[in-house]
């Protein structure tokens, strides 16, 4: 079985012993960087939101994002007790080290170790997905369960299975691709060079790629194509399409790993019930002999992997996470 690795111990290099219990919690996308004072009762002091600039220097971008939340952070008299950098790709949570991330040009990146030498702070360093888990397990949809699995439904899809209130990496830190689950085999092709993969068909740019390629309006995101499926039939079938393939992936992930329950989140699971009623009705009809897991949606939405930068953030400063740290204040729709 892999290893689970838990994020609750501090694996930081050695620092000033903290003396705020505040935290900055940084989450690392593909288009944009979204950094966040958090304070001790879990709230948003302070945010920004930065380009990744990935055909620049996105490294250096990201090092020039965390000096500057730690500055306003003083400025506003909030000190820090640790940052929490959280990214997609292969990360290696125990050694601080983002192997690979395409999307934002990382490959064996010490990322931990660069941003201690910055700020002199307790540092974790995080997956975005598994940190989105970390999340739900203390204040969310996964909160009080022993186990259950997140979906974030983005720019791809990965998932995230969280035991005891920890996330699964698997052997090579890199569990949970789930976006390349052949979900129609021979389908049609993806970029990681396989065919008929979900991420293909049900994720947010997925989607959208495939209605343009298939005639329909240049342009449209997902959101739109989900606001126009009654009056547009491509629009329509290709909604039905991906909540069909999603359907299809969770049932593999339900009979291999029996969760308790599904959480999906991410910009697509905004859809409400137009995503959630069609995709519980195509995992129940994949379950011939068993009992469907209920699917939620996220508590924390697009800000879970934000969330659970700060989660990491204050466990590697030694500070305490009361369940429910956090937590947000009004339920997420499509429940």
């Amino acid at each position: 079985m892999p290893p689970v690795i838990s994020a609750r111990s501090d694996t930081s290099p050695p620092g000033e012993p903290p003396t705020g219990r505040s935290v900055l919690a940084v989450d690392v996308g593909a288009t944009t960087m979204k950094g966040a004072v958090f304070g001790e009762d879990g709230q948003v002091r302070h945010s920004i939101v930065v380009p990744s600039r990935a055909d620049g220097d996105p490294v250096g971008a990201l090092r020039e994002l965390c000096r500057r939340l730690r500055a306003e952070a003083l400025a506003s008299d909030v000190a820090p007790a640790g940052i929490g950098v959280v990214t997609p790709g292969i990360v290696d949570e125990a050694a601080g080290l983002v192997r690979y991330a395409s999307n934002i040009r990382f490959r064996d990146v010490p990322l931990r170790a660069l941003v201690h030498d910055d700020l002199a702070l307790p540092v974790a360093i995080g997956h975005d997905a598994r940190a989105a888990g970390v999340a739900e397990a203390v204040a969310g949809a996964g909160r009080g369960l022993a186990n259950f699995v997140l979906l974030p439904l983005g720019t791809g899809i990965a998932a995230t299975v969280v035991l005891d209130g920890d996330p699964v990496p698997g052997t090579a830190w890199s569990a949970g691709e789930v976006g390349h689950m052949p979900v129609y085999p021979g389908g049609e092709p993806c970029s990681c060079g396989q065919r008929g993969c979900l991420e293909v068909y049900a994720s947010a740019g997925g989607l959208a790629r495939r209605y343009a390629r298939l005639g329909g309006t240049p342009g449209l995101d997902s959101r739109a194509i989900a606001a126009a499926t009654a009056t547009d039939p491509l629009a329509g079938s290709v909604w039905d399409t991906a909540t069909q393939a999603l359907g299809i992936a969770l049932a593999t992930l339900t009979l291999t790993l029996d969760p308790a329950r599904i959480v999906l989140g991410g910009g697509l699971a905004e859809a409400g019930t137009h995503l959630f009623d069609p995709v519980r009705d195509a995992l129940r009809a994949a379950l011939a002999w068993r009992t469907a897991p209920e699917v939620v949606p996220s508590a924390f939405g697009v800000q879970a992997a934000q969330v659970g930068a700060a989660i990491l953030a204050r466990r590697a400063a030694g500070l305490p996470v009361p369940d429910g740290w956090a937590a947000p204040v009004s339920a997420p729709v499509g429940s």
